[in-house]
């Protein structure tokens, strides 16, 4: 029985562990992205989200950049970690690299003045939005993922490996397959301290 948004909401959480399976086909998830970057808001609709889908091949070939990155910047006696998370997200089937368009950014900076400094906020926060409703959907689905940061070191490889656009600005970066472990147990701030009702 499908889950509803909010069993969906609960649902969703950090899964290092993946395995290079799906239980939903490319086409499916597929649908799940292209529905999400379509219908996800951004300031003055700007659309400026985009998102670079990689399977197979390019996946591996993906995290063997970050791999290799890392190597250079990290010392021999400290990268046994680094390794293991790498291949952790290796080992899945997919990942999904999350990017603004700077040049629909810098444009609305341009035409709204009053709201320059703001922009670039305001297009973080859409991109956010694209990545709580895309790992949303592919968790109900029966995928885990989660959101990594290895830009900007690996920015101008990745760039020049996968011929993305100059102007695209890499955000954050979804390893995605059918988990292999549990998340780890999650403790919530009592509620009252984050929000409150005003009357």
């Amino acid at each position: 029985m499908p889950l509803d948004f909010r069993e969906a909401t609960e649902q969703r959480r950090s899964i290092y562990g993946i395995c290079d399976e799906s239980p939903i086909t490319a086409e499916e998830i597929m649908d799940i992205i292209d529905h999400s970057t379509k219908h996800i808001p951004s300031a003055f609709n700007c659309q400026s989200q985009r998102v670079a889908v990689l399977f197979g091949e390019k996946h591996l070939e993906f995290w063997a950049i970050v791999m290799e990155t890392l190597r250079k910047k990290v010392l021999a006696d400290e990268f046994r970690s680094t390794e293991n998370r790498i291949n952790s997200f290796a080992a899945g089937c997919g990942t999904l690299l999350f990017y603004d368009d700077n040049s629909v950014t810098k444009g609305l900076m341009e035409r709204f003045l009053p709201y320059r400094d703001r922009i670039p906020d305001w297009a973080e926060q859409a991109n956010g939005m694209l990545q709580f409703a895309i790992w949303t959907q592919l968790s109900a689905a029966g995928l885990g993922a989660s959101l990594q940061h290895y830009n900007p070191i690996i920015d101008n490889e990745v760039r020049t490996t996968f011929l993305i656009p100059s102007d695209w600005r890499l955000i954050a970066q979804m390893p995605f397959g059918v988990p292999t472990e549990e998340p780890i147990t999650k403790d919530f701030e009592p509620i009252e301290r984050r929000v409150i009702v005003i009357e």
